[in-house]
């Protein structure tokens, strides 16, 4: 049953679904963690790829970058394919002084500045969160593992290239980071009485104005990519 957007046919996604903003990124979580990969979608180059991790059958697929990119394909995954949970792996940047490079945030909420929500015709501001029980999951293995993290609210924006200091005002709120797609994941897990989680791994600090390379954004987030392998459900 393909999509507008998907070509794959019905069971060819696994109940969990991985989910970095990179088709690149896509590639290689399937190529270095699982196990006989196949690639079941790639239109537009929005590289899907099921396979098994640790005996597990899980997927993963790029969302593009921006609200309206993830929400076309998680509303498409969550509606047609059958999908329960959709892990959002991606970067993010850090306004906490606290939460350093390649740390992990992991988005209990998502505020945000897209009109992404006003779809829903509800009677005031809907505040986009995530599922619970993933969300303890991954704090667990995080604890667990000794990674450094932190649980708490993100700012999904829809501006990359915002005003000078302007995201820094919802530091004052004590929102962690900035990314661009939590908030419309979460909007489409509620709807579709499904579950999201964001996880982000610090690339850039907006305090003491640390980045990676593109390179590393590519590549260097095994941490949380195995934080999210571990808490997928079969």
């Amino acid at each position: 049953m393909p999509t507008p957007h998907i070509e794959a046919s019905a069971g060819d996604f696994a109940k969990t679904v991985l989910m970095p903003g990179d088709p690149l990124r896509a590639q290689f979580i399937a190529k270095t963690y699982f196990e006989n990969p196949v690639l079941v979608n790639n239109v537009r180059g929005v590289q899907g790829y099921t396979g098994t991790y640790r005996g597990k059958r899980v997927s993963v697929m790029a969302s593009g970058m921006g609200q309206p990119s993830i929400g076309i394909y998680s509303y498409e995954l969550y509606h047609f394919y059958g999908v329960e949970s959709i892990l959002r792996v991606g970067s993010c940047g850090s306004f906490h002084p606290d939460l350093h490079l390649r740390d992990i945030l992991i988005a209990m909420g998502a505020c945000t500045n897209s009109n992404y929500a006003s779809q829903y015709d509800l009677p005031g501001t809907f505040c986009p969160i995530a599922d619970f029980e993933l969300t303890r999951r991954a704090a667990d293995v995080c604890e667990k593992r000794g990674l450094g993290y932190k649980v708490g609210n993100v700012f999904s924006s829809d501006i990359f290239y915002n005003q000078p200091g302007r995201d820094m005002e919802w530091a004052k709120m004590g929102v962690l980071g900035v990314e661009m797609e939590a908030a419309a994941l979460y909007c489409n897990a509620a709807q579709a009485g499904k579950r999201a989680l964001c996880l982000c791994t610090v690339s850039d600090h907006f305090v003491n104005e640390e980045k990676m390379s593109a390179e590393e954004r590519q590549f260097s987030f095994g941490e949380m990519i195995e934080v999210a392998l571990e808490i997928a459900e079969d």
